[in-house]
């Protein structure tokens, strides 16, 4: 659980600020669960100059409450709380002043947003709040009033969350929250999940992850891991201490995120996984005769596939819907072997590419036209999928055929303008695997968002 905040003041001498005003928003890793603003009277002037950066002046105050009177609140809101804050040397040391003038020793594990976007967001012009949230299209209003102040910081540590790719804050979390050094029961762990799309992460005691899986109903699937009864369920049941979760709500996202994490975590009870997903592929190759053939094949490392399937079925369902969609010839597509005509001519569905009739030129205008839809190769494109809340979008980024990462984004400014999509994503391995996840995933979800762009 995180205390994210942000704290004006009167400025001032060092050590001598009073707090004007407090804003703390309770987050759980996903959502916000409780808050508290308010204006705090410091009993002191406010300077000029701060008076001009926030608008808060010494009349707004007068009957604002003092520290002492929301101080309980405050303890209350962050207990059990790691505090995130922007500069949070600052907050933080401003807190354990006006704490200890009442005679409270205040104390709290704290994260700086500022150093975690160097490490996570490297690059940017600036890491000052304003700036860094305008560059990444955070959506920012109240500028230097800590309410906005403080959900800006969330939306951001939102982000830099979704681009911890080494589960570093998640882990250290769950090593520092003391209700998961308990025994808890199964039960409890399920009581606290929801029935969302997204990626799950079983921990042991000490914050390992032992697990990474991916589902469409996080609580369905991790009751069924505490249900059943092989051999690796068992062994997973004995060390698992907690259970976190990251909410994706595009399936699309969770597969990439599944697939990236298994291969980098590598996670003791994942071994099945860090293989390849997929046995069979289409390739292409012209004839004697300059007609494109088609090909469903066991994959061959050596060879640059079409696109890729589980299984040989799988791969022949495809290319016989495919010869019925595009108006292929099924010798041509290796699935009528034969030295002459294939049936589809006989029965006049074929226009006679396989003996020579159509010509190939117009042939090969459609088998073209099935290669390119059903291979991003040196495409240019975002896929546009669900995001994790109702107002928001998963972006998928492919640059030159290339797989580049993954992010959200609640403005269309954010995906239009390249720049910003490339600050917004979390750069992600391009592999085998990768393509074949989002092939697949284009395949079966036909209707789903695509734009392309011009190469940058």
């Amino acid at each position: 659980m995180y205390a994210i905040l942000d704290i004006e003041t009167t400025g001032g001498k060092y050590n001598e600020e009073g707090i004007t005003e407090i804003a703390i928003y309770k987050y759980n890793g996903h959502e916000v669960v409780d808050q508290f603003i308010s204006l705090v009277n410091p009993e002191k002037d406010i300077q000029p100059f701060v008076v001009n950066l926030t608008g808060i002046n010494n009349n707004m105050l007068r009957n604002a409450p003092k520290f002492y009177e929301v101080a309980k609140r405050i303890v209350e809101i962050t207990e059990n709380c790691i505090v995130v804050a922007h500069n949070a040397q600052f907050d933080y040391r401003i807190l354990c002043t006006e704490f200890r003038r009442l005679g409270f020793e205040y104390e709290r594990k704290s994260l700086c947003t500022v150093e975690l976007s160097k490490n996570l967001i490297p690059g940017q012009q600036s890491y000052s709040l304003g700036k860094l949230v305008r560059s990444l299209g955070i959506p920012v209003t109240d500028r230097h009033r800590a309410s906005g102040d403080a959900l800006a910081t969330v939306k951001l540590f939102k982000m830099l969350m979704d681009k911890d790719t080494q589960k570093t804050i998640i882990q250290n979390s769950v090593r520092a929250n003391p209700k998961h050094q308990l025994e808890p029961r199964h039960i409890d762990i399920i009581a606290d999940l929801p029935a969302i799309t997204g990626v799950y992460y079983i921990h042991k005691e000490d914050g390992e992850i032992i697990y990474i899986g991916k589902s469409k109903n996080i609580k369905k699937r991790i009751n069924q891991h505490f249900t059943n009864t092989n051999p690796k369920s068992k062994k997973i049941q004995a060390l698992v201490r907690s259970v976190t979760y990251e909410s994706t709500g595009s399936e699309l996202v969770a597969l990439l995120k599944e697939s990236e994490e298994i291969k980098r975590i590598k996670p003791v009870f994942n071994r099945a996984l860090r293989r390849t997903r997929f046995t069979h592929a289409l390739y292409s190759f012209v004839d004697e005769n300059d007609y494109v053939n088609l090909k469903i094949d066991v994959v061959d490392l050596r060879k640059k596939p079409i696109t890729t399937f589980n299984n040989r079925q799988s791969g022949k369902s495809f290319i016989i819907k495919a010869i019925e969609e595009y108006q292929l010839c099924q010798k041509l597509t290796g699935v009528y072997k034969t030295k002459t005509s294939c049936f589809n001519y006989d029965i006049k569905t074929c226009e006679g590419a396989c003996i020579q009739e159509e010509s190939s030129e117009t042939y090969n205008k459609r088998v073209n036209s099935l290669i390119l839809k059903n291979s991003y190769s040196n495409k240019n494109m975002v896929i546009i999928d669900r995001g994790r809340d109702v107002d928001e979008r998963s972006a998928i980024l492919i640059e030159n055929g290339v797989f580049k990462g993954l992010g959200f984004f609640n403005l269309n400014y954010q995906i239009n303008n390249i720049e910003i999509l490339k600050s917004i994503i979390t750069p992600m391995n391009n592999n085998r695997d990768t393509q074949h996840i989002i092939q697949a995933y284009l395949r079966k979800n036909k209707k789903i968002k695509q734009i392309i762009f011009e190469e940058p």
